[in-house]
């Protein structure tokens, strides 16, 4: 069999209408987060990815609620989870357990651009579906392995899991309330943001590996390790301490290096600020009524942090006399960084949010109406951030029902009658 080129997928060209990865094939065997988000991703941009997933169960995902999908009738078990990172893909069940899954998976493979794992390290080697198998049946490949701590080192063998690697890594230890406070001591972000940084990486790292092909012809092996990842976004708390040695501690929602930027209370809540530079800090005592910034302790950053502990009280005394919403129109007015500190259903009611379309609601199985296997049908996701001018993101797919994808998949990629189709089904396969 030939290996595939980019001219014979038979895919359709990137345009308007089908996004800038139109041309792509993924073959997708990750699960729950960090290797969905960046298939997710890749298929928001166009690519043609097929999730592969184990008959009867699925991703993980799919069983990790509450809170559940609903039907027509209330809440389902099926979870929304599943949802955040599984649009515009097809779902295929195969159990790569056994032998015949295993062919389907190779020739699947065969036919595609990029594959995505996230099993132990070296746990499809025992399948032959690892990277030096693949590749040597399609020197093309894109082969990504997302794992908690990389294919080499002391760890490479350990499960990893976004809580762990948080932990791990220090991120915890510089989230919170700072020691002395009520409720101080180290506190886990509240959304998986390793899993999901670590879904961009990897979606950045296959995006490169596809332009190196261009000009090698081949494909490579894509190492990606959530705990390299969150040492990564340690940003410039990392960069503080190996170039300063300084340990960076909790400080709740205050910056080390930059004051006043933290919440503050209102006559009727609280709201954030984040002045990054003088001029803002100028303008603010301006809308104020205030002469701190002739204040030599408080006329600079450097020296805003320095006496933080007299200004921030300062402060705090002064937004205590007007409502949220009438400092948030003063301040904007005086173009001072500033804004509410919203719950996650006031941020998707806010008017911008809305202008850009950040909410999309999608059909699972349109017009056709659901299978006697799924009630589900109008699904919601947050809206791809990627704006492309010329290929812009496309919605194509809801995120699936179990399998909802096999024969259709197993029909035109890899040419099987409803017979073969019906006896892999009779044999568990799929």
């Amino acid at each position: 069999m030939t290996t595939p080129s980019d001219s014979t997928t038979g895919l359709p060209l990137p345009s308007r209408q089908t996004g800038a990865l139109s041309h792509i094939r993924v073959l997708d065997l990750s699960r729950v987060l960090a290797g969905p988000w960046c298939t997710q991703n890749l298929a928001d941009m166009g690519a043609d990815v097929i999730k592969v997933e184990k008959p009867g169960a699925g991703d993980d995902t799919r069983h990790w609620g509450p809170p559940y999908l609903q039907d027509e009738d209330g809440p389902t078990s099926q979870a929304s989870y599943f949802a955040a990172c599984n649009r515009n893909k097809r779902s295929v069940t195969i159990d790569i357990a056994k032998p015949e899954g295993q062919k389907l998976i190779r020739e699947l493979a065969m036919q595609s651009d990029v594959v995505i794992e996230n099993y132990k390290t070296g746990g499809l080697k025992r399948y032959g579906l690892d990277y030096d198998s693949l590749s040597a049946l399609n020197p093309r490949l894109i082969y990504c392995s997302v794992t908690g701590f990389g294919q080499t080192g002391p760890y490479a063998a350990r499960p990893g899991y976004d809580l762990l690697i948080q932990a791990m890594s220090g991120l915890m230890s510089i989230t919170g309330q700072a020691d002395g406070e009520p409720g101080a001591g180290p506190v886990r972000v509240g959304v998986a943001v390793i899993d999901v940084f670590t879904g961009m990486y990897a979606t950045t790292a296959i995006l490169g590996a596809l332009e190196a092909r261009h000009f090698t012809g081949r494909g490579q092996h894509i190492d990606v390790a959530l705990l390299d990842v969150a040492m990564a976004v340690l940003a410039n708390q990392g960069a503080g301490y190996l170039n300063a040695g300084v340990v960076p501690t909790r400080q709740g929602n205050t910056h080390p290096s930059v004051v006043p930027y933290q919440d503050f209370p209102t006559q009727d809540g609280d709201m954030l600020l984040a002045i990054g530079n003088d001029g803002q800090f100028v303008r603010f005592c301006e809308a104020a009524d205030v002469d701190w910034a002739r204040d030599e302790r408080f006329a600079t950053n450097s020296a805003r942090v320095t006496h933080r502990r007299t200004l921030i009280p300062m402060m705090s005394e002064v937004t205590r006399t007007r409502p949220t919403s009438e400092w948030i129109r003063l301040l904007e007015a005086a173009s001072v960084p500033c804004g509410p500190i919203n719950d996650i259903a006031q941020a998707f009611a806010d008017e911008h949010v809305q202008h850009r379309g950040l909410r999309v609601e999608q059909e699972r199985y349109g017009e056709a109406g659901c299978p006697p296997s799924d009630s589900v049908n109008r699904i919601c996701s947050t809206a791809s951030p990627l704006r492309l001018s010329e290929t812009p993101t496309t919605v194509r797919y809801a995120p699936p029902g179990l399998g909802q994808h096999t024969d259709e998949v197993l029909r035109d990629n890899l040419k099987l009658g409803s017979d073969e189709v019906a006896d892999l089904r009779a044999k568990g396969i799929l």
